[in-house]
């Protein structure tokens, strides 16, 4: 069966959202800097403030219409929203001393490695669904970034956080390891392996 890689709508948010908690349930990251006995439903609420215009690839074109459903899904997540962070004191389970403490190795391993005026795609979360994963999903979606890049002559970059098997499955992709981040808190450590891919030319 052949796949397609469409923008994201908004009415594809609410799956969106599950298919990353599914996706990410075991990540070393989401692990380190949530507490596991919470969701980490609410990480895009809490960390950016407008989750729609971080999830959508195309915004709708203002001329358009809402939808009534899409009008819904919006009130859902934001009621859902609010009763995660009263629930889990505005926090949804985040343990905020470790996103502070990623943000400023993140920081600096950036600042060392983004020397391209042009600036880079951030590839940030590519999820799969379990029962998707293993079929080609995951590098039809990295390509659908990648060749924009090569078109436009611009770097990719990435933040693993699992050095087994994902460092060896962007590497076939044409990333190149150029750093590793340490992020400690006292005994606890979480690794991330960032990746930069030079665009091809034909």
């Amino acid at each position: 069966m052949a796949i397609e890689v469409v923008p994201l709508t908004e009415a594809d948010i609410p799956g969106a959202i599950e298919v990353i908690q599914q996706a990410f349930a075991d990540d070393p990251y989401f692990k380190w800097v949530f507490d596991s006995s919470k969701q980490f439903l609410l990480l895009f609420f809490i960390l950016f403030p407008h989750p729609r215009r971080l999830l959508l690839a195309t915004p709708l074109p203002t001329s358009q219409p809402e939808s009534w459903y899409s009008y819904f899904q919006s009130w859902m997540l934001s009621i859902n929203q609010f009763l995660t962070n009263m629930r889990h004191w505005g926090h949804g389970g985040l343990h905020t001393r470790r996103y502070w403490i990623w943000k400023d190795r993140q920081h600096a391993a950036q600042s060392q490695i983004w020397d391209d005026p042009r600036g880079y795609y951030f590839c940030n979360i590519v999820a799969v669904s379990p029962e998707a994963q293993g079929k080609g999903v995951g590098r039809l979606l990295f390509e659908a970034v990648t060749k924009q890049a090569d078109r436009e002559g611009v770097k990719c970059y990435l933040e693993s956080s699992k050095s087994v098997p994902n460092v060896q499955i962007y590497e076939r992709m044409g990333f190149e390891m150029r750093k590793e981040m340490e992020c400690r808190d006292g005994e606890d450590v979480c690794m991330l392996y960032c990746m930069v891919r030079n665009p091809k030319t034909e």
